[in-house]
């Protein structure tokens, strides 16, 4: 079972989301695919790294992630 995708907009403006995985690689990676861009082309800041928990199942805590489109140049 996926985790569910958890999206916080920050600034239409900036494009800028707040993105949840169970990783902070697959955090990344559903990102840019909202975002329809690649990596390349955004800035990540980790918020906060996941947590397994004990035993891998109790206290258990999503990635989440801070990205921001990079300015393209003309």
């Amino acid at each position: 079972m996926m985790d569910p995708i958890k999206i916080k907009k920050i600034g239409i403006a900036s494009k800028s989301i707040e993105v949840e995985g169970s990783t902070v690689e697959e955090a990344i990676k559903k990102a840019a695919e909202i975002l329809g861009v690649s990596r390349d082309e955004i800035v990540v800041k980790v918020a906060c790294e996941e947590k397994r928990g004990l035993f891998g199942m109790e206290g258990k805590k999503p990635a989440k992630i801070r990205v921001t489109l990079k300015s393209r140049k003309k």
